[in-house]
């Protein structure tokens, strides 16, 4: 597979190089070092953990629980930021193009997941036309127990909550997000891959998703 997601990140941080303001590049560059210089692999998911029951809000109407979820056979969760993230604006229509048609082939089931409230987080499916499920994690209540969230640091919160700030944005009224993650989970609730980034300009591959899944998606590998 030619179109490299990493690629597609880094090009939106060399375009921000060229058109940000130094001081809030700044930021935004220390912001996510911190994270990384911060992060605990063992503080979160790891593979042949098992999920504890969740439900999901599916922003086109009803419930997704864990059950349901993996009545048919494993899933994908994509975990990510907000509609408006313009990392996730790159992030989601990739794997719409590069993963979710095999996986529908296949009978396994994607879902994208944020916190942000239904009604305002359906506009990222809408705006790409996605096909595969996208979901609110209300309150941050799976990622916040599988491990994966973060909130601003202190220049990030700058000005504090006034409007635009990310709580008023997402509809949670904190600063609290999901670093971007990916999970298999097969039939049992069990986790067969799990890749957290604490760098949300760093997010993970399809082929890596593929070779998880082993020979249900083999034409991706």
């Amino acid at each position: 597979m030619s179109e490299s997601l990493h690629q597609l990140l880094a090009d939106l941080h060399a375009e921000r190089v060229r058109t940000w303001d130094p001081a809030k590049l700044q930021v935004n560059i220390d912001q996510r070092r911190e994270l990384v210089e911060a992060f605990d692999p063992s503080a979160v998911v790891q593979v042949g953990d098992t999920l504890p029951p969740f439900t999901l809000l599916n922003v086109e109407g009803g419930e997704i629980t864990r059950d349901s979820l993996l009545a048919d056979g494993p899933a994908v969760l994509i975990f990510f930021r907000f509609a408006g993230c313009p990392a996730c604006n790159i992030a989601l229509p990739y794997y719409q193009r590069n993963l979710w048609p095999e996986l529908k082939a296949a009978g396994v089931r994607l879902v994208a997941i944020s916190p942000q409230v239904p009604e305002r987080l359906v506009e990222i499916k809408k705006r790409h036309d996605i096909d595969f499920t996208v979901a609110s994690d209300l309150g941050n209540t799976l990622a916040r127990a599988i491990g994966i969230t973060y909130e601003a640091n202190a220049a990030s919160r700058a000005g504090g909550e006034k409007p635009g700030w990310i709580g008023e944005i997402v509809g949670t009224g904190t600063w609290e997000l999901p670093q971007p993650s990916v999970l298999v989970i097969d039939e049992d609730g069990g986790v067969g891959f799990a890749d957290v980034s604490p760098d949300w300009l760093v997010r993970t591959e399809t082929v890596e998703i593929a070779e998880a899944l082993g020979k249900r998606v083999a034409s991706l590998v």
